[in-house]
């Protein structure tokens, strides 16, 4: 993988996005070429004046070593188009993010994801349709992904984490913050349970300007955006425009037609949206009627031949990954890798000092064929 610093350095140049980042690795072969590059060659590789003037200035002016030693400090990480991790969903839209910052854990599971989105201004009616319907997919081993916004985004969260599944929050500014900020608790829990995931560099504020590519994000993080009460003036409308481009389906909850929190549902469902009654609706639209199931079978049976080996030379007994890599007879960086994949799907647990033992859970047995 290209050097991590650069990638973090092109983040925070105003002006290069993922489409002017694409078109300079293009031109220049690699993301260190790219950052390293003369001005005049920059320029033929078609950076526009303003760019280049604010990529020089941030290559003058910051040290990319503590770039990384802050992102690591604030408890997160940052993922790149190049990392193994970068959710897949997110990573088929057109033009993703080129650095997504985390605080917590994304997992294979998360590829079963619906977002859950509506007005800040929730109404009784729509904070108790979101409760049920997200603690029913929460249920079912469905992620949730919303917005950490007041009102139904924050409904949502919570009612994933009380349902004990996983949730997903996209922030409108950098990870080190928390907006709104009274939504810090539940941050926390979040954390604890799922992730914190932003697009934008450390110490960005949360500006208005921020929260439609945030939409952006949402969708993209999810197989299809369910919308619960929002008005005609609803942000969450704008995440619905994204996961039409995006391919994604998009439901939502019919509402009174007196009720202002229910105009823009209403209009959505006219406008062609999957009318949401109860959540087997959305889980037979997007065939998850057997997620917890295929998490349990994903979780139980190694995926390839270097995760059988592994799971074969591991035990209760605490074992280190350099004995592992002498036993295996495989290169350490494959060992490590795997063994890290393994862990976040639940078959392994490292148990200090880079010493791993099988994590089974009581009752379950890892087949090894």
């Amino acid at each position: 993988m290209s050097d991590l610093r650069y990638w973090v350095g092109f983040n925070i140049v105003r002006g290069i996005g993922p489409v002017r980042l694409r078109a300079l690795l293009d031109y220049f072969g690699d993301v260190e070429r790219a950052w390293r590059a003369p001005a005049e060659a920059l320029r033929s590789a078609g950076l526009d004046s303003r760019s280049l003037k604010n990529l020089l200035q941030v290559r003058g002016q910051r040290n990319l070593d503590r770039e990384l030693e802050r992102i690591e400090a604030a408890g997160a990480r940052a993922l790149t188009w190049e990392s193994a991790h970068y959710p897949h969903l997110l990573r088929e839209i057109h033009d993703p993010p080129s650095v997504l910052y985390v605080k917590g854990t994304l997992t294979e599971e998360d590829a079963w994801a619906i977002a859950v989105v509506g007005t800040r201004r929730a109404s009784v009616y729509g904070r108790e349709v979101t409760r049920q319907l997200t603690q029913a997919l929460a249920r079912n081993g469905i992620t949730i992904v919303s917005g950490l916004a007041r009102g139904i985004d924050s409904e949502a969260h919570r009612a994933a984490l009380e349902a004990g599944g996983r949730t997903i929050a996209v922030l409108g500014c950098g990870i080190d913050r928390v907006y709104p900020p009274e939504n810090r608790k539940l941050a926390q829990q979040i954390i604890a349970r799922g992730a914190l995931v932003s697009s934008y560099p450390l110490g960005t504020p949360p500006e208005g300007r921020n929260f439609p590519a945030r939409n952006r994000i949402i969708s993209g993080l999810s197989l299809g955006v369910l919308v619960t009460d929002a008005g005609t003036r609803s942000g969450a409308l704008i995440t619905t425009d994204f996961a039409a481009e995006q391919g994604r389906d998009v439901f939502a909850v019919p509402g009174s037609v007196l009720a202002r929190g229910s105009v823009g549902t209403n209009a959505l469902i006219q406008d062609g949206a999957k009318v949401v009654l109860k959540p087997e609706d959305i889980l037979e639209e997007l065939n998850l009627t057997m997620v917890a199931e295929q998490s349990e079978a994903r979780q139980v049976l190694p995926a390839d031949e270097t995760e059988e080996a592994l799971l074969d030379h591991l035990s209760t007994e605490p074992t280190h990954v350099d004995e592992l890599q002498q036993q295996l007879e495989l290169p350490i960086a494959q060992v490590t890798s795997t063994l890290a994949l393994m862990e976040l799907k639940g078959m392994v647990r490292q148990a200090g000092g880079m010493k791993y033992i099988v994590a089974r859970e009581p009752g379950v047995e890892y087949v090894v064929e």
